[in-house]
């Protein structure tokens, strides 16, 4: 079973997909890179024995995987050791691969560390392509990103095999009958014992506080007396829960493409069931579709699929409903990726499901061969661990027609993936919701795109509230596509660059359009 949204940056469409402002002026800050607060710089986190605080990281020339390549240019890698458990500290420990490509300029600020999202997604893999997007803060940053525990070079968690993904594959996602209902929680509980087998002690350790902790080690590893941070999707938690951690080490840090900080695991499925047919709704305005005739369409599409699979050009597989729902929410994160979604619709309704199953395959990353990355592997370990709520068959059913009001196309899907997703999960979640309180911190500036399918608007603004009053900085993109910054408008990017590079605080509502 693939969870069929996640909270991850919009890299993975962009690499299948493509391979004016209002608010008033703010006062700037000084230009001191957020260090100037009278604290020793790189203070070491408490409680962190001297065997890790004082270790010296031995960058060196990255190396390739079967997976990527090594990165070309300036790029640089080595391994970070942390605690496996944070509440022993002297403990055994657990290896962490970072990935740097050093400031360029002479007035460098620190380092700014990036976190992608998923949860699961790789940074050492990812930092590489993104850095043309955040160009202009190279000069004065090291770029710096990692591989959080558990996931890629972190010592990554595999829960099953290739073979029995694509078994997988067949399961129905929107069970209709008793013996699919079984079938469907059946799978998600072997795939939470195939975790446990593969993750052993660590299943307890990677939870989105354990990843925050580790950062903080990072910072006074990178030498950085303050946290810079750029969080893109499941990266802007993982920044609220640092800020509420360690409020007095936060610096510049930009949260992008915002999760909703409020959002238990039904309310996070509720809030992407509106914002998925809110994206869709503009895509087929673009193509000059009335929006609820076009997505009528779509939904009959995916009801026969459901009762028979499409034919594909890849070998012995065919186009089932829920690989159909997956393909169709790929493009979604990106406006580029508009024209792809328009060509596969177009294809199935001729009785050909092969471009739809290449886009499902972009996002379940697998590749021609065969072989599928582990990136929702490591997210569904990830974000069980962190999230206490178990949502029952019956309880699902019960609020099933709610979801498929809000959506005839992807309300089902959401609606019961809250039962399997964590469906006899070995391991205990650790809260309702996460906690981002962070008062004292340095602003925060939390940006929100009005057309962000995955993380929809209106979470940007109740994490700029739960972060408080004084620290939250809201800014407002009037856009399309899964994050803001480097997607098109100059103004966000702007004054992201501004606040960042300067200090330039916006004035909290810049609205740009």
């Amino acid at each position: 079973m693939t969870r069929l949204v996640r909270w991850t940056a919009v890299t993975a469409a962009a690499a299948l997909l493509t391979a004016g402002c209002s608010g008033g002026s703010s006062g700037e800050d000084k230009d001191d890179g957020g260090t100037s607060s009278g604290r020793p710089s790189a203070a070491a986190p408490s409680g962190v024995p001297e065997s890790l605080a004082s270790q010296q990281l031995d960058w060196g020339r990255c190396k390739g995987t079967s997976d990527s390549p090594a990165p070309d240019g300036d790029w640089q890698c080595a391994t970070l050791k942390a605690p496996l458990d944070w509440a022993e500290p002297e403990g055994d420990t657990i290896d962490l691969a970072l990935i740097r490509a050093e400031a360029t300029g002479d007035e460098r600020i620190g380092s700014l560390l990036f976190n992608f999202g998923g949860p699961g997604g790789s940074g050492v893999s990812m930092m590489p392509s993104y850095a043309d997007t955040v160009s202009s803060l190279h000069e004065r940053y090291d770029l710096v990103s990692w591989d959080p525990r558990g996931v890629a070079a972190s010592e990554g968690i595999r829960c099953r095999g290739d073979e029995a993904i694509e078994d997988a594959e067949s399961v129905d996602s929107t069970p209709d009958t008793t013996a699919e209902e079984q079938a469907y929680l059946k799978d998600a509980a072997d795939f939470g014992k195939g975790c446990q087998k593969s993750a052993g002690e660590l299943m307890s350790h990677v939870s989105t506080t354990d990843t925050a902790r580790d950062m903080d080690l990072m910072r006074h590893v990178l030498g950085d007396g303050r946290m810079h941070y750029f969080g893109i999707s499941y990266g802007t938690e993982l920044g609220g829960v640092y800020a509420h951690l360690f409020p007095e080490r936060v610096g510049r840090m930009v949260l992008d493409a915002v999760v909703d900080p409020r959002a238990d695991t039904m309310g996070h499925a509720e809030n992407q069931a509106r914002g998925f047919p809110r994206a869709l709704d503009d895509y087929l305005k673009s193509t000059g579709q009335d929006p609820k005739q076009g997505s009528r369409k779509i939904a009959d599409l995916l009801e026969r699929l459901d009762a028979e699979p499409l034919p594909t050009s890849s070998p012995g597989r065919k186009l089932t409903q829920t690989l159909a729902l997956t393909g169709i929410v790929l493009p979604l994160y990106s406006k580029s990726g508009w024209p792809a979604l328009t060509s596969a619709l177009s294809a199935a309704e001729e009785g050909d499901g092969s471009e739809l199953l290449a886009l499902a395959d972009g996002y379940n990353e697998r590749d021609p061969s065969g072989r599928y990355g582990t990136t929702t592997h490591s997210q569904r370990v990830i974000s069980c661990l962190d999230d206490k709520q178990r949502p029952t068959l019956e309880e699902t059913k019960k609020l099933l027609p709610r979801f498929e009001k809000v959506s005839p196309v992807f309300g089902a899907f959401l609606g019961w993936d809250t039962a399997g997703w964590c469906h006899d999960w070995p391991v205990a979640g650790q809260h309702e919701t996460p906690e981002v309180s962070a008062p004292g911190a340095a602003p925060v500036l939390v940006v929100g795109n009005t057309g962000d399918p995955a993380t929809p608007y209106e979470g940007a603004r109740r994490m700029a509230d739960e972060l408080g009053g004084d620290v939250g900085v809201m800014l407002t993109w009037k856009g399309e596509g899964h994050g803001a910054y480097g997607n098109g408008s100059d103004c966000v990017d702007s004054a992201v660059d501004a606040y960042l590079l300067k200090g330039t605080v916006p004035e909290d509502g810049k609205v740009c359009s």
